[in-house]
């Protein structure tokens, strides 16, 4: 469970975040929309315990994800918008995912397989030399391999062709149940299927919650 309370975050003197609340339990899909600069990434980052909020609070299944950021991390599956720079060898990178994250390697090859990316010609190459479609395969593999309870994708499909995307959702739709998966996306339609409540926000308020 999720729960949001009264929760502000400002930076110099701009709200990003004004008094937002929300809930979210599991079996919520929910897809997290709204124009640039409307709250979305601030949320997220909140969530992951990325920032301090300037007001309210943030409780990850009962705990604070800044006090209790690992054991928060560990239930949270999480592919950003724009791949971080990492300068691992995707060996590297695996093998570290899989020792600090309880993650099987079998389970990380099987995922980027149905995602059509040949992880062992490319083990020895850096993470930050791939290219943009390569790098987001990897990281949803990853987060489909890490089995956790709280999936959030921030438009995760950008650097995806289209067969990408179709292997994408079919992978999402087969791992949903008992989960809270939340996509922050400009693109409704890619996963309207997929959710099952709308949240738009603007101006760092959320103007509407609905279910589907």
């Amino acid at each position: 469970m999720i729960k949001i309370t009264n929760l502000t975050k400002t930076f110099a003197k701009a709200k990003s975040l004004d008094n937002v609340s929300l809930e979210f339990h599991k079996n919520d899909s929910i897809a997290l929309m709204g124009a640039n600069g409307a709250g979305k990434t601030t949320l997220i980052r909140l969530l992951l315990g990325y920032y301090h909020p300037s007001n309210g609070e943030v409780l990850i299944n009962g705990l604070n994800p800044i006090t209790s950021r690992v054991e928060v991390l560990q239930e949270i599956s999480f592919v950003p918008q724009l791949p971080p720079p990492i300068k691992l060898s995707l060996s590297e990178l695996i093998n570290f995912v899989c020792s600090s994250s309880d993650v099987k390697k079998s389970d990380v090859f099987h995922y980027a397989k149905e995602m059509e990316l040949d992880l062992k010609p490319n083990l020895s190459k850096s993470f930050f030399k791939l290219s943009g479609g390569m790098k987001q395969k990897l990281l949803i593999a990853i987060s489909l391999a890490k089995k956790s309870s709280i999936m959030i994708y921030d438009e995760p499909t950008a650097n995806l062709d289209p067969h990408a995307r179709d292997n994408f959702y079919r992978l999402l739709k087969q791992n949903e149940e008992n989960k809270i998966m939340l996509f922050v996306t400009h693109r409704l339609d890619e996963v309207k299927e997929l959710v099952n409540r709308q949240i738009y926000m603007d101006l760092g308020k959320v103007v509407s919650d609905e279910k589907v």
